[in-house]
This record gives structure tokens, C-alpha cells and sequence, in this order.
């Protein structure tokens, strides 16, 4: 299945994620300053989106545009985050395995924002975040995971998730529920090579601990 990997503005990684398992490459234009500073292969750039208010910016990217011929598409709807006009240019390309980077870190107003845009776009796509301490994202109500024994997991109720039981975590939960503001579950260890999550109402959020 084709899959897109989606640089936002957020948190810069450390270093460039390995590209070669990515059939599209994007980013919005608030991220397109970090990538050069980490020496990006611009030329392997699909897109980039944004409202470009910069007009430095604007220009510097029209620039390197024509250098390595990546699109430029302008998003200038003010009623939504650049980050979510770009996942619909994604899903218009039909692309429905998104990774992204840059969603954390920085004004954490925006990285509520990011989560309230995963959560719209969680029965459209397989969309998961990464950054230098974990992988986060919206998991269906029977999931696993495997190769990730030793390694922390949280989950987080968005806001409320019912009749949970899981198999494989060092605390495990027996047809028990998560709700925002009682009770959430943070800091867990997962025991096993292999977990499994299942539930039966609300919706569910995975960290996945580096």
C-alpha cells in the first residue's frame, strides 16, 4: 500500500527519517525552514502546502522550486491548519498511509491542534506521528502491535474509552475503562514481544516509547 510522509511545523527531528519506504514526500511551508537547516534532499520533495504568509519564505521556496521541481500548492483557508489542509491534498492523491513528523513540541496549543486533526481524519487514514521520544496515533477497536517488548506505551482516552482489555502490558486492564480527567493510562511496559488492545466504544490513542 502506498504511504506519504508529511514534515509539519512543529519540532524538527534530530535527523532525516530514512525516505525510501515513502512513495510521497511533503511538507507544509512553516517546516520547509528546518529541512534545509537538516540538509534535506529537496529533490525528493513531492509538495509543498501552506498559506505562505512569508513573503522571505515565499519566495525562497518558489526559488527552490524551480531548482529541484517539487509543487507548490497554496492553502490559503484560514478556517483550517495548514497541517490539515495537507492531509487533504494527501487523501486527494490517494495516499492513506501518512506518517508526520514535527507534530509535537513548540506551542503546545498546536500539538493539541495536530491531535484534533488526527482524530477528524482517524476513519480515513492510517495517519501516525513520530518524534524523538515516541510514536503516537489513533489505534481501531482490535489492534496489536509487535517488536516492542521493553518499551513504554501509553493510552489516552479521547476523551472516553470503554470495556478495555488488553494482553501483553505489565499492568494489564480487564474490560476496563479510560476517561479524560478519572483515570488514563500512562507510563505502562509492554512485557511481550507482542500486545493487543482491543475495546468496545470511544476512541483510543497509543504512545509508543522510543
Amino acid at each position: 500500500m502506498k504511504k506519504a510522509l508529511l514534515f509539519i511545523n512543529g519540532e524538527e527531528p534530530k535527523s532525516i527519517p530514512e525516505l525510501s519506504g515513502y512513495d510521497l514526500i511533503a511538507c507544509t511551508d512553516g517546516a520547509f525552514h528546518y529541512l534545509q537547516q537538516l540538509k534535506f534532499p529537496l529533490h525528493k520533495l513531492d509538495f509543498i502546502s501552506g498559506d505562505f504568509d512569508s513573503h522571505k519564505i515565499e519566495e525562497e521556496i518558489i526559488q527552490q522550486s524551480q531548482n529541484y521541481n517539487f509543487e507548490i500548492i497554496e492553502t490559503p483557508d484560514q478556517n483550517k491548519t495548514d497541517f490539515h489542509k495537507a492531509i487533504e491534498i494527501i487523501l486527494e492523491k490517494s495516499f492513506e498511509n501518512i506518517d508526520v513528523y514535527g507534530g509535537s513540541g513548540g506551542e503546545q496549543d498546536h500539538f493539541l491542534g495536530n491531535l484534533s486533526v488526527a482524530f477528524a481524519f482517524k476513519d480515513q487514514a492510517d495517519l501516525r506521528f513520530f518524534d524523538d521520544y515516541s510514536s503516537y496515533y489513533f489505534i481501531p477497536k482490535d489492534f496489536s502491535i509487535s517488536g516492542i517488548k521493553g518499551k513504554m506505551i501509553s493510552l489516552m482516552p479521547f476523551p472516553i474509552a470503554k470495556n478495555i482489555e488488553t494482553k501483553g502490558l505489565k499492568w494489564p486492564l480487564y474490560n476496563e475503562d479510560l476517561i479524560l480527567g478519572e483515570r488514563i493510562g500512562t507510563r505502562n511496559v509492554a512485557e511481550n514481544k507482542e500486545i493487543s488492545i482491543k475495546y468496545k466504544k470511544g476512541d483510543l490513542l497509543i504512545f509508543v516509547g522510543k
